[in-house]
């Protein structure tokens, strides 16, 4: 097989199980989202946020070496994988502390405790686990099984979604439970049955070398999630649950048409690994990102024209929630094109470069979203301006990628 074959193969592969995720991921999403009211939801989204957000800090940083030395030289990989676990033990008191402070900011008075620190646990614990576990398969070229288990814990949390619906007991408490629960089987099942055959031992000559990598990846992972998560926490802060839960789920639509552009990313990363480099003019830089906007903003059109004449295909709550989807439409394709910028940095291994360009990121979305919705709130309006929000992000992510990229060469 011919190497443009052998890649197109690999991207199909993960398409292919983020295309499952994708369809199990929409069934799941429809379920929590039109069972739970409008304010839990928000709630529930914006705890998930801040959990999406602290499982970076998990092993502090020390998943980048891993999938670096998964991709390049897999015979370390079990001693990579055994610094890991130890480093992921010591990291839990930061979680727990950080994770504190998120609470009493923003929670304190609108969520038990208990609810939050289980949705807390099974981002961290569990689903960040089975990211690992998927990363580690994808840096080796086991796409097959990355695919699959992704797509098997997205099942495993659908069928949770499932029985809670059929429960008819649809609170917030009941739902952490479930999630939780499932998660962290999805874990179990990751780490016996999905880690490639290794044997695990501690080389402590290794790791004192790397952490500095590692901290500099986690804190630009962070901060990545960060700038992708803020406007949720802004949102719930500045508007309340219920406006929140209406934006989470506008955003939740959006980002399902991520998906095949996370899959673009992943083999982009490789390649760039791999070469030390991507060839191409500007013209190919603009195609590809062309490419990434047409295919962003043609998912959320497909739903916006789907909704037309079924106005209530997608439950009660989301329908409430569509009149947000035509406003905000450019949102989806300035929002991957920041996150493949940032992959591309990674790739280049710009860490430092990367944290900074994405600290002046969450600075400039925080400004603007404050303003927009102390401005625009009270009516309704302010949709619209989240277009120019995310364009405004956008063009600084851009600026500064492509003339970091252009002095590295």
């Amino acid at each position: 097989m011919s190497p443009d074959r052998a890649t197109i193969s690999a991207y199909l592969t993960i398409l292919s199980g983020s295309a499952g995720r994708l369809i199990i991921s929409l069934v799941y999403f429809l379920i929590v989202a039109n069972t739970l009211t409008l304010g839990e939801f928000g709630l529930f989204a914006t705890a998930s946020s801040t959990g999406l957000i602290l499982s970076r800090l998990l092993a502090f940083g020390f998943v980048s070496p891993v999938y670096r030395v998964a991709t390049v030289k897999p015979r370390l990989l079990g001693a990579y994988l055994a610094g890991f676990g130890g480093l992921a033990v010591l990291s839990l008191p930061l979680i727990a502390a950080v994770a504190a402070l998120a609470y009493v900011a923003l929670f304190r008075e609108r969520l038990d405790l208990l609810p939050f620190a289980l949705v807390i646990m099974a981002e961290v614990l569990g689903w960040r686990l089975v990211e690992v576990v998927a990363i580690i398969n994808n840096g080796l070229r086991r796409f097959r099984q990355s695919a699959l288990l992704v797509i098997i814990g997205s099942s495993l949390r659908t069928l949770a979604a499932v029985a809670f619906y059929g429960l008819g007991h649809a609170s917030l408490e009941t739902w952490v439970w479930a999630y939780l629960g499932t998660t962290i089987l999805s874990a179990v099942i990751a780490l016996t049955l999905f880690l490639p055959p290794l044997r695990l031992r501690f080389v402590r000559a290794l790791y004192p070398r790397r952490m500095a990598d590692a901290v500099f990846a986690g804190a630009a992972d962070v901060v990545f999630y960060v700038q992708s998560e803020l406007d949720k926490l802004l949102m719930l802060a500045l508007a309340g649950e219920r406006t929140a839960g209406l934006y989470a789920i506008a955003m939740r639509v959006i980002d399902l048409t991520a998906m095949p552009v996370r899959s673009f990313n992943q083999m982009l990363v490789q390649k760039i690994m791999k070469d030390r480099g991507l060839g191409g003019g500007w013209r190919r830089k603009m195609l590809v990102e062309l490419a990434i906007a047409l295919v962003s903003i043609g998912g959320l059109v497909a739903i916006v024209i789907l909704l037309m004449p079924f106005p209530r295909a997608l439950g009660r709550n989301v329908s409430e929630a569509a009149y947000l989807f035509l406003p905000m439409l450019a949102v989806p394709a300035f929002r991957n094109l920041v996150e493949y910028h940032a992959e591309l940095l990674y790739a280049r291994e710009r860490t430092g470069s990367r944290i900074t360009l994405l600290c002046a990121i969450t600075a400039l979305k925080a400004a603007l979203i404050a303003w927009v919705m102390l401005r625009f709130g009270q009516d309704e309006a302010w949709a619209p301006w989240f277009n120019a929000v995310f364009g405004a992000v956008y063009l600084l992510s851009a600026t500064v990628t492509y003339r970091l990229l252009g002095r590295a060469r």
